[in-house]
């Protein structure tokens, strides 16, 4: 009776357990599975970072950095056109007989003005490159062209400087960098640590003094040459043009400033030295793009503006070109609108043209706004000098860029020169390929990456550089020598007149443009 019993039991308890065992079973085994697609599927996205070749975002950002070797325009339109246009050229070349030249600017900013800027000196870099590869009698190497993006603000340079030092060590033969963008702290650091790992740069638009090699700092960036002035070239060009005066000017500068406005304040600091009237700060946002509340503070100062004598008719602006529209805005609406005032600043001027929060109708109210330009379309045209640069050497990228339109130099995009920065990326990227191929030996192809950096202290004399903006003789430092500066003042239309040529030594340098023992 009981083993009767129990053997129906029995099965019967097997069966449940064995039902409910293939069930927990088959529970197990989809969670397993769920879990593990999810995490392949987050791993894949997680990993799955590029942007294009050479490009990707860093992680817990969205931006796409790094050096762009095909045809990519970071996600602006604006720059599809002359992307194309050095995609197209870099393919026409041989493979093994080019060397490689960075364009580093901050292609994924956002702000209208700096995106102009930009565009425009994409276009420079790639008609030097053009002319480099089809009209220079073949001389060699070859010129290859790519976009090296540190992010808006540069914050990813570290990324970038890899990329780029394994570039200078791989068949890409990376030979310069140029272009560099603003004197900013992080690019500052860009710049020191591609100069200590060998690799050439050229600066386009950077001035700060603490950006450049000086016997005071023993040549803290070696191989940096540079086509720009230094703001304290600019100041006294500036001064040599405004006979600024101690007693007659107050300065507003940026605290704590960045490499850019602080040599700017100490070039202006030592114009005005012994002036009666105390510097006035402000502080922008880390970011000086951004607004920030320095309208505020400028809405003062434009009081402590108005209590100066009656002598006092300059302001010296130390600043970045947000704060600087802000700046001018609030002057639009001072109280003493009887009294005339001329504000004098650095090239960050060129951008007010972009500034569509500008109030143009500021400039109505007794107030003139000129600023030192890195170039200007009319400099030659209208103020010729016997030396210093030429309107032929001028007409060399204006008619360039009149077949740019078209194939097969064009399309590039809209273009324009009033801000300058086409000219200077076309001067910077001339200069970069001029050491290239000036290091070039006898009977090889490329130079070594070394030699490319010990050419700028020749680029002085005949073997100068004929720029569109000016001659370019560099000092034993790499720094240009009387460069020729651009005074330009903004009028009330938001157009950029040129007024004329001035120069840091007060006049243009000799025909032999051969710098003085220091």
């Amino acid at each position: 009776m009981p083993g009767g019993v129990s053997g129906p039991f029995v099965r019967w308890l097997r069966e449940i357990w064995e039902i409910r065992l293939y069930r927990y079973t088959a529970v197990l085994v989809t969670a397993v599975l769920v879990t593990g697609l999810f995490f392949a599927v987050r791993t894949a996205l997680h990993e799955d970072r590029s942007c294009a070749p050479g490009v990707v975002r860093p992680e817990n950002s969205d931006e796409c950095v790094g050096v762009a070797t095909a045809a990519y325009d970071f996600g602006h339109p604006q720059l599809r056109d002359a992307v194309n246009a050095i995609h197209r050229e870099n393919e026409r070349l041989k493979k093994g007989g080019y060397v490689t030249v960075a364009l580093m600017l901050p292609y994924t900013a956002s702000t209208p003005s700096t995106l102009s800027d930009i565009q425009h000196e994409l276009q420079g870099a790639y008609l030097a490159q053009y002319q480099a590869n089809h009209a220079s009698n073949g001389q060699s190497p070859a010129i290859r062209l790519v976009l090296a993006n540190p992010g808006a603000t540069s914050d990813h340079w570290e990324l970038l400087v890899d990329r780029l030092s394994a570039m200078a060590k791989s068949e890409d033969r990376l030979r310069a960098v140029a272009g560099v963008g603003m004197s900013t702290d992080y690019n500052k650091r860009a710049v020191a640590a591609l100069t200590a790992r060998g690799i050439p740069v050229v600066g386009s638009s950077i001035t700060a003094d603490d950006l450049a090699n000086s016997a005071a700092n023993k040549d803290a960036f070696p191989g940096l040459a540079r086509v720009s002035p230094t703001n304290t070239d600019e100041a006294r060009a500036l001064a040599s043009f405004a006979k600024v005066g101690a007693g007659r000017a107050l300065l507003v500068y940026d605290k704590p400033g960045d490499p850019y406005t602080r040599t700017l304040q100490q070039s202006f600091a030592a114009l005005i030295k012994g002036s009666p009237y105390e510097p006035q700060p402000f502080t922008p946002p880390a970011d000086r793009s951004q607004e920030g509340t320095t309208a505020n503070t400028f809405r003062q100062i434009t009081h402590l503006v108005c209590d100066t004598a009656p002598g006092t008719d300059t302001i010296l602006f130390a600043g970045r070109h947000t704060q600087l529209r802000q700046f001018i805005n609030a002057l639009g609406t001072r109280g003493c609108q009887d009294r005339k005032f001329t504000l004098l600043t650095g090239d960050e001027g060129s951008y007010l043209t972009g500034e569509k929060d500008l109030d143009h109708s500021a400039l109505d109210h007794n107030l003139s706004v000129r600023y030192t330009a890195l170039a200007h379309p009319d400099a030659w045209a209208k103020d010729p000098a016997k030396t210093g640069g030429s309107a032929a050497d001028a007409r060399t990228l204006t008619d360039l860029l009149a077949r740019a339109t078209r194939a097969p130099v064009g399309p590039i995009g809209e273009t324009a020169l009033e801000d300058g920065q086409l000219i200077i990326g076309y001067d910077a990227m001339t200069l970069a390929v001029h050491g290239i191929r000036e290091a070039t030996p006898d009977g090889r192809l490329f130079p070594s990456l070394a030699d490319v950096g010990l050419q700028w202290p020749q680029v002085k004399g005949s073997l100068r550089v004929s720029g569109a903006s000016g001659w370019i003789c560099l000092d034993v430092h790499g720094n240009p020598y009387d460069k020729a500066v651009p005074i330009v003042e903004l009028t009330p239309e938001g157009i950029s007149r040129f007024v004329r040529i001035a120069w840091p030594e007060g006049e243009p340098p000799a025909k032999e443009c051969l710098p003085p023992a220091s």
